[in-house]
């Protein structure tokens, strides 16, 4: 260490004060990154490795990225899993005296990027704080680039089910970052959760790292604010609230205070959907592609603005339970849905708003640029005629959103009187502050702009004031400038004049308004840059000043944004409003699949009713083959319901739907090798998460329970099931039943509130066609080999598989393929003795069930078996 040049001792000072970071240090135009870093860096960015003279023999390995474009860097690197610690010049090198003063000002991890181009704008970034005791655990979720903050308590009688609720709560916020305690390294699955399904940065925050937890919490929020959120109660949510913020702290030096408030929530506020559902009912992206196109969300945002985009996620996710709640939604929704022009008006102005929300944190957070204010006041001038146009609205909620919306004209004024219209990327090149503004700026830039004039000027107020009609005004680099009198006038220099030079045929000369000229013109440039940032930050702090204001209407702006956007997806698909009640009815008039009917691209889809309540309609067990239409039908009431209750209008002629507290799912499963659970742990894993948090007033969708065992033990375990959920005195909740176990539809006689249904199939000889309609009553046939017709199997192994089961039908043994049995017509390869016409007659009327065939159908059936017989 000794050794070492000073440049790489403050270096090396800087790095283990950031041990576990990579160190952006900054050399001039440059980050520069060294030794170990370099390397990885090398490696991870593809950048040339070089060296460096360190003060020792071996040159330090070096690798560097332009501090202009170093944010595409850093966010590949953040992407992958690594912290960066961003470490600036804290002095101008050309003022500075000896090695320039350093420092880290901020470190940049998965959960706390705040730089627009690193995040996406339809989506929250979300950093967790997950504190766990013995039966309970805190749970803590912010975005630091929009200044939310989340925090519940949850509360469980084992290890094991307070696991699977911390597991769902980070699957509802999706966080990139994580940060635990010790004790919740108990939850032995959490890990590899976090790290196969979430893909998210895990930190384990040592118990000395958490003691000032408690006293930052209390100086972060008042007494007041801590009561009213609720924090208070709930100890283990309040540390791990203050753990959340002496991270922030600690990686962002500054901008704490952009997390002035906390909303406290618990699963009571909102329809239960643990992960299962939302995988299932695909709520923001598909099960497969993991796509929006396809989901829910596809269909239902047609948001204008970022902070839109990211609260339409926030309401799919969290369907109200109180119905009043969701009546205000709907009187918003059908306002705006009954004006075609004034939605259109209101969709227009909210266009143009940015993301105020991130915006007012970079503001905050003092690294917002100057094009970002400009950003802001665009946005800003939007508010004002938004906020007209909502002056004649009657809905309770419009009217409550029209009042949250500040116009803010006095900051878009600042903003426009200070900032140029095109400013420039960076605050330290100068060009930011608009002419008019300071006086003192316009002078200086007068001094820059017409030096040559002003030097011009004073030469020839000295010739007329000394009378020597050669005077001039030179300049060099050594001198600066200097007033030059040939010899022949050496007796008319006045005596305020000083002599700095003798030359052979002049003299040359300095005088106190010269030197102070010779100031205003070198200086002025480096002047008017560091007044041109101390203006601008000056703004900028206004601006953040006035964060409380800009934050509650980007809230409102928001809300609009949803309900506005729900207007418009109802009008274009013909959605109708549902009355939402506590009657615990689910009835349904021609309801439609959200989603599959935007992807039939103009087809017709085959709409249904529904009626489902909590007496004698409990439980509908659906018989009929697959690909008919089944899981379809039962995943678009689950949507139907959810839509309904985050206060958007239904795909359906009429709708009532009794509040529903928990839409549950048991919708196929997969082989998870990596734990070692079969499909069939898999599925009775989820049947039993199912059975013991349901209740009366939930929504159940099973679909093929008890498929992936024999078939004795799943009938058995179907029935079982199907029993506990019907029956009032276990359970009684509102079930859809999807089966291949046709024996099950007994117990509509034998089980009350279970009713049967089935999906109407018209079939043609081996033919079949899926009407895609639910009648009343049980299947009779699964028409397993018509489907596998229909699929492309082979007609060897079709033909093959129908006499298998007439045999087992039959009662007989199964005669092995490929055994000395008579062989059957079809398969002879003898020559027939029927013409092949009347051949393909025969086979086509043996096929045909006239029973099937409508009048018109006849007629054109006999008609091409006639022409068919006559060639």
């Amino acid at each position: 260490m000794a050794d070492l040049s000073p440049m790489m001792k403050q270096y090396f000072e800087i790095k283990e004060q950031n041990p576990d970071t990579l160190l952006f240090f900054r050399l001039g135009d440059f980050y520069e990154m060294f030794f170990e870093d370099a390397k990885l860096a090398s490696r991870e960015l593809e950048l040339t490795l070089t060296g460096r003279d360190c003060g020792q023999e071996e040159r330090a390995p070096m690798c560097g990225v332009p501090f202009h474009s170093a944010e595409s860097y850093i966010a590949r690197l953040v992407a992958k899993g690594y912290k960066v610690a961003i470490c600036e010049q804290m002095e101008d090198p050309a003022l500075a005296k000896g090695l320039v003063k350093r420092a880290v000002i901020r470190v940049i991890t998965p959960g706390t990027v705040m730089e627009s181009s690193m995040l996406d704008e339809s989506k929250n970034n979300f950093i967790c704080s997950v504190f766990a005791g013995e039966h309970a655990a805190g749970v803590c979720f912010a975005d630091i680039s929009t200044g939310e903050l989340r925090a519940t308590e949850l509360l469980a009688d084992s290890l094991q089910e307070l696991e699977s609720q911390v597991r769902n709560e980070l699957a509802r916020f999706s966080p990139r970052e994580i940060l635990i305690n010790p004790q919740t390294l108990q939850m032995t699955g959490l890990g590899k959760f976090i790290k196969e399904k979430l893909s998210a940065a895990l930190e384990c925050l040592p118990q000395e790292e958490t003691a000032g937890a408690e006293q930052l919490l209390k100086a972060q929020f008042s007494p007041e604010r801590l009561d009213s959120s609720g924090v208070s109660a709930y100890p283990l949510t309040a540390q791990a609230v203050g753990c959340l913020l002496l991270y922030l702290k600690k990686t962002q030096r500054t901008g704490l205070e952009r997390m002035d408030t906390i909303e406290m929530y618990s699963g009571s506020q909102f329809m239960g959907l643990d992960l299962s559902a939302r995988r299932n009912l695909e709520l923001l992206e598909t099960m497969r592609g993991k796509s929006k196109r396809g989901s829910l969300l596809w269909v239902l945002d047609k948001t204008k603005t970022a902070m839109g985009k990211r609260l339409i996620r926030v309401w799919i996710e969290r369907p109200l339970l109180n119905p009043a709640q969701i009546l205000r939604r709907q009187n918003a929704v059908e306002e705006l849905s009954m004006d075609g022009m004034f939605r259109d008006a209101v969709a227009e102005q909210l266009s143009g708003i940015h993301d105020l929300e991130r915006l007012m944190t970079r503001i905050v957070y003092g690294s917002a640029n100057a094009r970002e204010l400009r950003s802001l006041c665009a946005a800003l001038s939007r508010l004002p005629e938004l906020k007209q146009l909502l002056g004649g609205v009657s809905s309770a909620l419009l009217r409550e959103i029209r009042e949250k919306i500040d116009p803010l004209e006095d900051v878009a004024a600042l903003i426009e009187s200070a900032i140029v219209d095109e400013p420039p990327f960076s605050i330290r090149e100068g060009g930011m502050i608009r002419p008019g503004y300071h006086e003192e700026l316009d002078e200086l830039r007068t001094d820059m702009g017409s030096g040559k004039e002003i030097i011009a000027q004073l030469e020839t107020r000295e010739r007329e004031k000394t009378g020597i009609p050669k005077l001039k005004v030179g300049y060099n680099r050594v001198f600066g400038y200097y007033i030059e009198v040939s010899n022949s006038y050496r007796d008319k220099v006045p005596d305020e004049y000083i002599r700095k030079q003798t030359l052979t045929n002049c003299e040359r000369f300095i005088t106190p308004d010269l030197k102070q000229l010779e100031g205003r013109i070198l200086g002025a440039h480096e002047k008017s840059v560091q007044l041109e940032t101390q203006l601008f930050e000056q703004v900028r702090a206004e601006a953040a000043s006035q964060l409380e204001r800009v934050q509650a209407t980007a809230s409102a702006v928001a809300q609009l944004d949803v309900l506005t956007s729900f207007a418009a997806v109802s009008v274009a698909n013909s959605y109708q409003r549902p009355e939402v009640n506590l009657s615990g009815k689910i009835i349904l008039k021609e309801s439609r699949h959200p989603v599959v009917e935007q992807m039939l691209d103009g087809a017709p889809f085959v709409p249904n009713d529904v009626e489902l309540d909590q007496e004698e309609n409990r439980v509908a067990i659906i018989t009929g083959p697959n690909m008919a239409g089944k899981s379809t039908y039962m995943r678009q009431i689950a949507l139907i319901v959810l839509m309904a209750q985050i206060g958007c209008f239904v795909p359906a002629q009429s709708a009532e739907i009794g509040v529903v507290d928990a839409i549950f799912t048991r919708v196929g499963a997969s082989d998870d090798m990596a734990s070692g659970q079969s499909t069939f742990m898999v599925e009775m894993t989820e049947v039993a998460d199912i059975l013991k948090n349901a209740t009366s007033r939930s929504l159940l969708i099973l679909d093929e329970i008890g498929r992936g065992t024999s078939t004795f033990d799943g009938m058995s375990i179907a029935r079982a099931v199907l029993e506990h959920v019907a029956d009032k005195r276990s359970l009684g909740a509102k079930a859809l039943f999807a089966t291949h176990y046709h024996e099950l539809t007994v117990l509509e006689e034998l089980v009350s509130g279970v009713k049967n249904f089935n999906i109407a199939v018209k079939k043609r000889g081996d033919d079949i066609t899926f009407l895609r309609r639910i009648v009343r009553g049980g299947a009779d046939d699964s028409f397993g080999i018509e489907v596998a017709k229909l699929a492309g199997v082979p007609n060897s192994v079709v033909n093959r598989a129908k006499q298998v089961l007439r045999e087992l039908e039959s009662g007989r043994p199964v005669t092995p393929k490929g055994s000395g049995r008579k062989p059957r017509e079809e398969e002879t390869a003898q020559m027939s003795l029927v013409p092949p016409q009347e051949s393909e007659v025969l086979a086509r009327l043996r096929q045909m069930d006239v029973n099937t065939l409508t009048p018109i159908e006849c007629m054109n059936t006999l008609f091409e078996l006639s022409k068919l017989a006559q060639n």
